[in-house]
């Protein structure tokens, strides 16, 4: 069997699973039953070479295939593709996910990062350039319900001059958050200090007595909470079925008990002029701005995802820093 015939199989298999990108899929799993890139699979389709030309390493610079519990590369790659017909998560499939920068360690018991939420690390980075100079301190920042760390790790790696408290509810959660934390800043520049800038933290993000320590200091809360409405049950599997609850759903049938309670904490955390990042559901926006204004927050608006839907709440804390 050539590249083309196995993804084609595999593609047939996932489509008549429901599967959204069968193709894509099938090509993501292929790359990484035989540790080869996406590009070295195309390339492999386009010449009509063998699987076997991928198993001979002629793909993969010559970098070994690691074992796996399916034996050979082949086996595993059908494997994988049996997983991903019942709807297990992709990204869970191959055990990581890309999150700007990183490629971050996902599997049971941590949210998936999505796109979406790289434009909200986006709107805390940009307000953080548009203010360094102004302070000789290093900024001070934290990321309430930080999961896989992929907010507050992307902070830390690119700027050199925050400092991240990641605080995490979930003790099975928050081992994935100090394992990608571990895996990353391990692997940082000597010299960068990035180890020391980067915090997590175990503990109700809602909690007063929770980095009480910081309040009133913070510059910038970034943040993902949980959000769905429960009376929105999510109809993709992988979502509904595999996604932790206490990561996903928040706390009430509009989906704003959770948000709400995270809007207070980061009030009280802000210092003056500090600003508040939170992802929201499409259908929370102006509820969200709302609430922010009634509850220490002075200015709010909504900002818009790659589709221009109503995305993310920016809050000012007052009008101390233009």
């Amino acid at each position: 069997m050539n590249v083309e015939q196995a993804i084609r199989r595999a593609a047939a298999t996932l489509r008549d699973a429901g599967v959204d990108t069968p193709e894509h899929d099938a090509k993501l799993l292929l790359a990484e039953a035989y540790n080869c890139t996406l590009s070295d699979v195309d390339k492999a389709m386009l010449l009509g070479n063998p699987l076997a030309a991928l198993a001979e390493g002629d793909f993969a610079d010559d970098v070994p295939i690691a074992a796996s519990d399916e034996g050979t590369p082949e086996r595993h790659f059908d494997a994988m593709v049996a997983r991903r017909a019942a709807r297990e998560p992709l990204q869970y499939i191959v055990g990581h996910a890309p999150f700007r920068y990183l490629d971050l360690q996902v599997g049971p018991g941590v949210f998936i990062p999505r796109p979406e939420t790289e434009l909200v690390v986006q709107e805390g980075l940009d307000w953080l350039a548009a203010r360094r100079g102004r302070n000789e301190a290093r900024f001070r920042v934290v990321d309430l319900c930080a999961g896989s760390g992929a907010i507050g790790l992307s902070i830390v790696t690119e700027t050199a001059d925050a400092e991240v408290w990641a605080v995490e509810l979930s003790e099975r959660t928050a081992a994935w958050t100090r394992r990608n934390a571990e895996a990353v800043l391990g692997t940082a520049r000597t010299g960068s200090g990035m180890d020391r800038r980067y915090h997590p933290v175990l503990g109700d993000a809602a909690d007063s007595s929770v980095l009480a320590e910081l309040d009133g200091t913070v510059d910038l809360v970034v943040t993902n909470p949980p959000y769905v409405p429960e009376s929105e049950i999510p109809e993709q599997p992988e979502v509904r079925d595999y996604d932790p609850e206490l990561a996903l759903y928040g706390g009430s049938p509009d989906g704003l008990l959770i948000p709400e309670r995270i809007i207070d904490r980061a009030a009280a955390l802000l210092r003056p002029g500090g600003l508040l990042v939170m992802e929201h559901d499409i259908s929370q926006g102006a509820a969200l701005v709302a609430y922010a204004q009634a509850h220490g927050f002075n200015r709010a608006r909504t900002g818009r995802d790659w589709t221009a839907r109503p995305r993310y709440l920016v809050a000012r804390r007052d009008d101390y820093c233009a």
